[in-house]
């Protein structure tokens, strides 16, 4: 078994497991998610470099520095304070920056239908969300715009990419991470009583999200991007 494959296996594994830690109201169980989440992406960026599909691929670059952002924003979101969910935002906003920017550069010839539903999208579901955090900090509302606009921006700019296998796979995963992140946002801002569950809901597909973003950059060495 290559390197790479361990490292994807064990990567599932800790995914799996903080998923299950997320899902219970146990203070212990938050405990051990101090040490379960922040190991999730550099499990995942250590098997990215060992994939010998990445060293043709463009776009292997741009998930390792999505994937540094993403573990500042993990380890930041481990608090429960309105400045540490600001402060993830920012981390993960950075995140998504990396991938628009190289979704963008490997764009091809198609319609622009995607990008227009994904903006419609956003213009329905965010404002309940912005909100909502607007209630509990004011300034929390811009931060949750900019941000919730950065993660559609994602999906919006994965459906033009030009190569059908990383297209398909960065639409995946920017669709999970909407889902995701949609789900988080209701959690904190708009439901009184969440259940614990639906914490799980959101690590669940988070971590699939990102597999799948580090999937499409892989591919991106296969054939024309």
């Amino acid at each position: 078994m290559r390197t790479s494959q361990i490292l994807k296996a064990a990567y599932a594994g800790l995914a799996a497991t903080d998923t299950a830690l997320s899902a219970l109201p146990s203070s212990r169980a938050h405990r051990m998610r101090r040490v379960s989440k922040p190991l999730l992406m550099p499990t995942l960026a250590a098997a990215t470099i060992a994939d010998p599909r990445g060293g043709t691929a463009p776009l292997r670059n741009v998930a390792l520095r999505a994937q540094v952002a993403a573990w500042c924003g993990d380890v930041v979101l481990l608090g429960d304070e309105p400045a540490d969910f600001a402060g993830g935002a920012i981390a993960f906003a950075v995140a998504h920056g990396n991938y628009i920017d190289g979704f963008l550069e490997h764009r091809g010839q198609r319609s622009r239908g995607s990008v227009r539903a994904v903006a419609g999208l956003w213009a329905v579901a965010a404002p309940g969300v912005i909100v909502g955090a607007g209630r509990q900090r004011r300034w929390l509302a811009p931060v949750v715009g900019v941000y919730s606009a950065a993660v559609a921006a994602t999906l919006a700019s994965a459906t033009l990419v030009g190569s059908r296998e990383v297209r398909v796979a960065a639409t995946a995963g920017a669709a999970l991470f909407l889902l995701s992140d949609s789900l988080l946002g209701a959690r904190r801002f708009l439901l009184r009583s969440a259940p614990p569950a639906m914490e799980g809901a959101v690590m669940a597909t988070y971590s699939a999200a990102q597999f799948l973003l580090a999937e499409a950059a892989l591919r991106s060495g296969i054939g024309d991007v």
